[in-house]
């Protein structure tokens, strides 16, 4: 008989959609965060198969190439019991002119009740909630955010660092195009880390500081206060036009590699959310060596995304009073 999860209390999760992190509240986002660390207790426990989405459908709706974040969110929905619709864009009927939306409501008339959504176009997740009735997972829309990268990244922070008050975050990199930069902004803040933006005065975007974070472009000044360091990739498929004179320089600048790793603090915590381009972010020796939490994060994902697709179908099925949002 499968173990059924710890119950969340009524009225701390009601939204059938997640969207992104900056309309959560703190408190809902612990609610996810011990959701997850529930299913990481079943999973430690030998319990990998539960029932709670028994007889629903998850579509995972692609529209950009992914690894890590689409596997994890088609195990996730099967260790829950449910049925996966898998699409991407490649050689379906968009590229016979039918629409973004009409592909999306083609795919919900199948019966299915929760779609995770990955697509180039910020906003894009947002729109088809608007006009499905199932609910919508974001799973990174251009520029925008990331939620379920940020999620996980605050989950492996948390499990060295239980509380987060007063620690520094520093996340280096391609800050401008970072949906992942953007998700980790909104949840550390709210759950009170310190943060830390740090990268090329161009990849900055210009008032980052209202985010409630801090921005330098001098990773070695900062790195002697940074308790956890997360090395975001450089978006080159996003970028337009030169932002650095070549990765030689960024390497040089920005590269986290043993002779920085001297002026960091000793225990500190290496996250980077993939895919790592090595002796790029980082070296191989750094990636693979002690304080690196990289695959840490990979296995945490599985359990975050299981907490959120649980929540959200339980919150979007019809007997509930509060469908979500």
């Amino acid at each position: 008989m499968p173990l059924s999860p710890a119950p969340v209390s009524p009225g701390q999760w009601a939204h059938k959609h997640l969207l992104g992190l900056q309309s959560l509240t703190a408190e809902e986002i612990t609610v996810i965060l011990r959701q997850a660390a529930e299913f990481k207790r079943l999973a430690s426990i030998g319990e990998v198969k539960l029932a709670s989405l028994n007889g629903l459908t998850i579509g995972n709706l692609f529209f950009e190439p992914s690894t890590r974040t689409k596997t994890s969110f088609s195990l996730a929905a099967k260790r829950l019991g449910a049925d996966v619709v898998d699409f991407t864009a490649s050689g379906s009927s968009l590229s016979k002119g039918e629409t973004f939306i009409d592909t999306a409501r083609n795919i919900e008339a199948m019966g299915v009740q929760q779609m995770v959504v990955r697509h180039s176009s910020s906003g894009a997740p947002h729109l088809l909630a608007r006009h499905l009735k199932a609910g919508v997972l974001n799973a990174g829309d251009g520029t925008h955010e990331h939620p379920t990268q940020g999620l996980l990244d605050i989950f492996t922070i948390r499990e060295h660092r239980p509380d987060l008050k007063g620690l520094t975050v520093t996340l280096v990199g391609d800050i401008l195009h970072s949906r992942v930069a953007r998700s980790n902004i909104w949840g550390l803040t709210k759950l009170g880390a310190r943060v830390i933006v740090c990268g090329p005065a161009t990849l900055l975007p210009p008032y980052i500081e209202r985010l409630g974070v801090e921005a330098n472009d001098n990773l070695d000044e900062v790195l002697p206060e940074t308790d956890c360091i997360n090395l975001l990739r450089i978006q080159s498929e996003r970028q337009r036009s030169a932002f650095f004179p070549s990765l030689y320089e960024y390497t040089h600048f920005y590269g986290l590699n043993a002779e920085r790793m001297k002026r960091a603090k000793p225990n500190l915590l290496i996250l980077a959310p993939g895919p790592i381009n090595r002796g790029v972010e980082l070296t191989a020796d750094v990636a693979d060596g002690k304080g690196s939490l990289i695959l840490d994060q990979v296995t945490n994902g599985l359990f975050v995304r299981m907490a959120c697709l649980y929540l959200c179908c339980k919150a979007g099925r019809p007997n509930r009073q509060a469908a979500g949002r």
